[in-house]
């Protein structure tokens, strides 16, 4: 495979507006192949690179890292596109690199929705030292003030005489200069970033369509095995024995493996089991069905998704661990006289991204290579260290594309799997998961319950809310915690804006019985699913309008301080209140723009009817309204919706939206179907026949998204969108129906 892949259609670049005569946009692919370099750039022996993001070489081709993994939200096509304003380059003239997993370039799990809101400003500024640079060689040459000289199209000019110099004449004299300090460099005006908040195109777009982009899977290496590996069906069990000899006596099967039974906690080691190596995938698949294994389940046999289900109930009737208290709410409850309470459970969840898991090791004298799909090459390469018990600097990973990931991707187990095969064969071997692989051994989205009580008066203003929630925490696979962690409650409880005298939140102690792990937007789904809904039945108990109850209950529009919240710290998603404050006037106006666009008003439609949900996750907020209607045959179905999204500043407006419409995909995906359950400790689901996600036919007939233009701080975009979904579905099947749904997915309440 060439180093290269040549992007020649020129209506394709003419898009973004990137072409100039003659010239074509380069991609490196995402080091899939054996004989890309694993350093960057390759031979840096001329021109110069001011810091690991960007170097500018004679010829004045500029070359780019994207140090985020791409799974379809465009980081590859907005991240240097960003620089590259900043530096004043043609993108034209623009290499792109996949960087590997290296500190080096600060953060790289592609996770939290932090690609753009944390390092926006960081990257400008790599840009823009690279600029201050070539900007200075050209001013001594001329003999002028550096401010008489401006950067753009891929070179400066002089102001004055309109003298100009390639950025690649300035390449070799710009790498003599020292890098200057970040308070000595000066960012463009906003103005002057050409692209920002434009239609950019996915630039890996072509390679995806024609079938030349590389993913895990499309990794081949000289002398390259295959595994597919038996895992014990319960989380924390492990084989007791097995029978290798019908598995060996498949053709093309060469080995049989056992890797080692995980220690606890589980964090990102993989489950262990029996890998069965072969010469291709489908001998591999064949070998691994006539194992013959016995397996030692384990404590976690005990576990049972029906029993635990009234085991948090239970747990919801105690009094749990205080998160946030304002005024007295268990005082006002006792003496009001009103009162509603309402129950919510929602399930497991499974990833299911498009791709399965899949990564290739090659471990040779101490040393291990890997090529995968993953979002935290850092965390890859440290799992991998740790599990081959060698060093991380002689682990190096290589990212692939990622056909998906909504977070399971970021756990490297199935990486170090690859690893430990690999040594154990001497030889490359790529560990391939199977999509019931993949249902049957996720990180599971965790399962919740939650009872929510408010306080009326006699005029049914909320006096009070109650709310305690119980769950398996993440912090189970790292610690072993019973308790959610602080990021978990701050995602739409702890930081939930109310205008209530009297607020109490606690949280339940509940134990994890499998592996548990971040989902797109986590807890932020459970938690959106129980408010909004508890809002939806609060606005029907005293017969108002759901909108009306909604920005009633959120309060004037003000900015909401940890003292108003009754905590003493709000998480905020890792960023400051002072850059990103709980605005409600920011949820005041997308909840008002959202229904203006559905016609909330006149929602009184026969056979039709609206629901409404907003929520604040990721430092975005996001108002949904979902339309459902029911055919003759009785089947309740979607038949629009609309998202309207305050993200901050945005890069790239065409993958914003592309987000949020997929949000709504998602969104219905799990309110509608998505539910994974244990029997035994195992998982009872294993494809998509029975962990169904919504099918063409059942998605809304069109979904209308609105982003609000803002030049604020940069928000979370690939996340927020997915939490209020599912309660706008909800609310509006409650609205059809009158059939209340205080329990996910909605086949198991009505006919979808």
């Amino acid at each position: 495979m060439s180093d290269t892949i040549r992007l020649s259609r020129r209506s394709f670049l003419e898009g973004l507006g990137l072409v100039a005569a003659g010239l074509a946009l380069e991609l490196t692919p995402t080091n899939a192949a054996a004989a890309m370099p694993t350093a960057w750039p390759p031979v840096p022996e001329a021109g110069f690179r001011p810091n690991v993001f960007v170097h500018v070489a004679p010829d004045g081709v500029v070359t780019m890292v994207c140090h985020r993994s791409e799974m379809g939200q465009g980081v590859r096509s907005s991240l240097p596109v960003l620089i590259a304003d900043e530096l004043g380059a043609d993108m034209a003239r623009v290499k792109l690199v996949q960087g590997d997993g290296d500190t080096a370039y600060g953060d790289q799990n592609t996770d939290g929705s932090s690609s753009v809101r944390k390092i926006f400003d960081e990257l400008r500024y790599v840009g823009a030292t690279a600029r201050t640079m070539l900007v200075a060689v050209a001013a001594r040459r001329w003999g002028v003030p550096a401010s008489a000289c401006e950067a753009r199209d891929h070179a400066v000019f002089h102001k004055g005489s309109g003298r100009t110099l390639g950025f690649g004449a300035l390449a070799n004299d710009a790498a003599k200069l020292a890098v200057p300090k970040r308070e000595n460099v000066t960012l463009r005006p906003r103005s002057e970033l050409r692209h920002l908040g434009k239609e950019l195109p996915l630039l890996d777009g072509p390679d995806l369509v024609t079938g030349r982009a590389k993913f895990g899977a499309d990794v081949v290496l000289p002398g390259m095995l295959t595994a597919i590996i038996q895992r014990p069906p319960v989380a924390g069990g492990k084989v007791l024995r097995h029978d290798a000899t019908r598995a060996l006596a498949v053709p093309g099967v060469q080995q049989v493996v056992e890797l080692p039974a995980p220690t606890l906690p589980f964090a990102f080691q993989p489950l262990g089991g029996i890998a069965v190596v072969a010469t291709n995938t489908w001998a591999a698949m064949k070998g691994s069905a006539a194992l013959d294994i016995t397996w030692d389940p384990g404590d976690n046999a005990v576990y049972d998704s029906e029993a635990y289900k009234q085991e948090l109930t239970r747990v919801l009737g105690a009094e749990g661990k205080v998160v946030r208290e304002v005024g007295d709410a268990n005082t006002a409850l006792a003496s009001a006289p009103r009162r509603l309470t309402a129950d919510y459970h929602t399930p497991h969840l499974a990833h299911a991204p498009m791709e399965p898991p899949a990564a290739v090791a090659r471990f040779a004298a101490g040393s291990c290579e890997v090529w995968a799909c993953t979002q935290n090459p850092q965390a890859a390469r440290t799992e991998v260290a740790r599990a081959l018990g060698i060093d991380e600097a002689q682990v190096t990973v290589h990212v692939t594309l990622l056909g998906g990931g909504f977070g399971r991707k970021s756990k490297p187990d199935y990486v170090a799997e690859a690893a430990l095969v690999s040594r154990a064969v001497g030889a490359p071997v790529r560990v391939q998961w199977t999509r019931e692989d993949d249902v049957r051994h996720d990180y599971y989205h965790s399962t919740s319950a939650q009872r929510l009580t408010a306080a009326l008066d006699d005029q049914g203003k909320v006096l009070a809310w109650h709310h305690r929630i119980a769950f398996p925490p993440i912090g189970s696979i790292f610690s072993g915690a019973t308790y959610g962690g602080d990021n978990e409650l701050n995602q739409g409880i702890v930081d939930l804006p109310l205008d209530i005298p009297n607020v109490r939140v606690e949280n339940g102690e509940a134990r994890a019985h499998t592996r548990i792990g971040w989902m797109r937007s986590v807890a932020n789904i459970y938690h959106a699913f129980a408010v909004q809904s508890f809002i939806d039945e609060l606005a029907h108990a005293r017969g108002t309008d759901s909108k009306a109850m909604l920005l009633e209950v959120l309060g004037r529009p003000r900015i909401v301080t940890p003292k108003e919240l009754g905590v003493e710290k709000v998480r905020n998603y890792g960023q400051s209140l002072e850059q990103h404050p709980i605005d409600t006037a920011r949820m005041h106006h997308v909840i008002e723009r959202v229904t203006a666009l559905s016609r909330w008003d006149a929602r009184q439609q026969e056979g039709r009817a609206l629901g409404l949900a907003a929520h604040r996750s990721f430092l975005a907020y996001v108002a949904v309204v979902v339309s459902v209607v029911k055919g003759e045959d009785g089947v309740i179905r979607v038949d629009e919706a609309w998202i309207v999204a305050d993200a901050g500043t945005i890069i790239n407006h065409e993958r914003v939206r592309a987000q949020m419409e997929g949000a709504v995909v998602f969104g219905l995906s799990l309110g509608l179907y998505g539910a994974i359950t244990m029997k035994g400790g195992a998982t009872e689901q294993g494809n998509f026949r029975d962990y169904r996600l919504a099918r063409l036919a059942e998605m809304p007939r069109r979904i209308h998204v609105e982003i609000v233009p803002s030049e604020g701080p940069p928000c979370g975009v690939g996340e927020p969108g997915v939490p209020p979904v599912a309660p706008a579905l909800a609310n509006a099947v409650f609205a059809l129906t009158g059939t209340r749904v205080r329990e996910l997915p909605l086949v198991r309440s009505v006919r979808v």
